[in-house]
């Protein structure tokens, strides 16, 4: 696992692996934590969902853990044991699992987005044996459960004032329903007609114990002792939201009632998912307890867009306030977020084209952290090295002193739009000169041409497009050729020699490990003597 993540999805059965997937989609790092234990993995299988009908509940889950990490997104088995906020935004997870010796092990990742879909816990009622065959042949929804019981014996246990409607309904896939009340409230007479009317058949007192034959389920035990065959027992309990992480960051349960009975507790939430804790939504059985699989799914798709959509607004807004904070200020705190930003080496595209020069006095623009002035002063190059940040400056001189060469770099900190080196050089050269603050870049290339000597040598890198894997994420970001760059410096006609003006593609990594390719451009060009 990484440290950081734009969402971290609590929960892998439908919702959240579909959350993940759209997620994964819209090009986001996603970590899925899971325990691996889905509410319905006793039943035989899904149903209602399209495309996927009688597809077992747990090949389900794996073709659907296949298809996340497909997108990039990470899966690990474990716990959420508690989930706090961060003071610059964002949210701390705490990750929990099981070694060989039972042991805990815990991980802490990072997330701007969290993502719950823990489900629900069904507390059944107390009946010895119910348990043991909950998603077998005890079963609570119809539509899930009532076409692979059709025609057959059921049985339905009384729990409370909606069991009446329960039995009613189970009626529609089977003319064989026994009705017995069990804890539910005495039937009134009108609720008996409408029993009698359907042929649904009442056992009073209360059910003791489950008959079971063969491995399967095969008559209800009343408290008199009669046994009454039945073939399926289909029964309601209190269904209990899993949000006891969220109780840490001020988010509680809410009871929810059905025709005035309280059936169970949900996390509140709007359409969308999102709950009144800013930067947490929900998804799937966990808000709403009587949605299906495949309702679960589609809200985990809606969650998922809507968090994508609440981090592009945010990038925006930062994108937008960066335009207007100093260059000095923007790259200060860009290096320190990391003690290594860039990788030391100098870029490999200078070595190829100053190698064969003969050492003089250099200028580097946009030094950095110091990798190429560094790299050509212990070719014997005298550098000055010019950068906006003091962070990376400081940084860069550190780096000169470990390696040798201090007394042959002078660090100079200059935002290039305001302030340029002094003096003439042998080689001047702007390697990735780019910015996401304001940069008049063509006018810097206009002074770093002004300081090439005579027979001297500039040099400029730069991108052409964004690397293969982002597929040009910001489509209003122009990238100049290097034919653009070489018209934009305005060379005297006659004082310059074009030696190298191409666009190469290298392979470029994404920070997800992700192969790809990016397409750079090099212009060099020589001041005649």
């Amino acid at each position: 696992m990484d440290a950081k993540y734009d969402v971290v999805v609590v929960g892998g059965g439908a919702a959240g692996l579909s959350g993940a997937l759209t997620l994964g989609r819209a090009r986001r790092k996603v970590l899925v934590v899971d325990a691996g234990r889905p509410r319905n993995a006793p039943a035989e299988g899904v149903h209602t969902y399209l495309g996927r009908e009688g597809l077992s509940p747990l090949e389900l889950l794996a073709v659907g853990r296949e298809e996340v990490i497909g997108y990039g997104g990470e899966i690990v088995t474990g716990t959420v044991t508690t989930a706090e906020r961060l003071d610059g935004g964002g949210f701390r997870v705490v990750l929990a699992d099981g070694d060989t010796d039972g042991a805990t092990v815990e991980a802490t990742v990072e997330a701007d987005r969290l993502l719950v879909t823990t489900g629900l816990t069904d507390e059944l009622p107390d009946v010895p044996g119910l348990a043991e065959r909950w998603g077998k042949d005890v079963l609570h929804c119809p539509y899930c459960h009532g076409w692979e019981v059709r025609d057959q014996a059921i049985a339905i246990l009384g729990t409370g004032p909606l069991s009446v409607h329960q039995a009613l309904l189970w009626r529609q896939w089977s003319a064989d329903v026994t009705f017995f009340p069990h804890t539910a409230p005495e039937l009134g007479l009108d609720q008996r007609r409408q029993l009698a009317a359907r042929g649904v058949t009442v056992v009073e007192g209360k059910v003791v114990g489950l008959e079971v034959t063969d491995g399967r389920l095969s008559g209800v035990r009343v408290a008199d002792g009669r046994v009454v065959a039945c073939q399926a027992l289909a029964t309601a309990g209190r269904l209990t939201a899993q949000a006891g992480l969220l109780a840490a960051l001020g988010l509680e349960t809410e009871e929810v009632e059905m025709s005035g009975h309280v059936i169970g507790t949900r996390v509140p939430a709007d359409p969308t998912g999102a709950t009144s804790v800013p930067g947490v939504w929900v998804a799937g059985n966990v808000t709403t307890l009587n949605e299906q699989v495949i309702g679960a799914a589609a809200a985990g798709v809606r969650a998922a867009a809507a968090i994508n959509a609440d981090l592009v607004a945010e990038e925006t807004r930062r994108a937008v306030a960066a335009m207007d904070v100093a260059p000095e200020e923007y790259w200060d705190s860009r290096y320190s977020e990391k003690t290594r930003i860039w990788s030391g080496n100098p870029n490999v595209t200078l070595v190829r084209e100053v190698s064969d020069l003969e050492p003089g006095t250099a200028l580097d623009l946009g030094s950095g952290e110091g990798g190429d002035a560094i790299w050509l002063a212990a070719r014997g190059w005298r550098v000055t090295a010019a950068d906006v940040s003091g962070v990376a400056l400081e940084r860069a001189a550190a780096h000169a002193e470990e390696a040798g060469v201090a007394d042959r770099i002078d660090w100079q900190r200059h935002d290039l739009g305001v302030s340029f080196p002094e003096g003439v050089f042998d080689l001047v050269s702007a390697c990735f000169l780019h910015s996401f603050v304001d940069l008049p870049r063509e006018e810097i290339l206009r002074a770093a041409a002004s300081a090439v000597a005579p027979g001297g040598v500039l040099l400029v890198v730069g991108h052409a497009g964004w690397p293969s894997p982002e597929h040009n994420p910001h489509p209003e970001v122009h990238f100049p050729t290097p034919q653009e760059v070489l018209e934009a410096l305005r060379l005297p006609e006659g004082e310059w020699e074009v030696q190298v003006c191409e666009e190469y593609e290298r392979a470029q990594d994404d920070p997800d490990g992700r192969h790809g390719t990016r397409t750079d451009n090099v212009l060099k060009v020589r001041r005649l003597p």
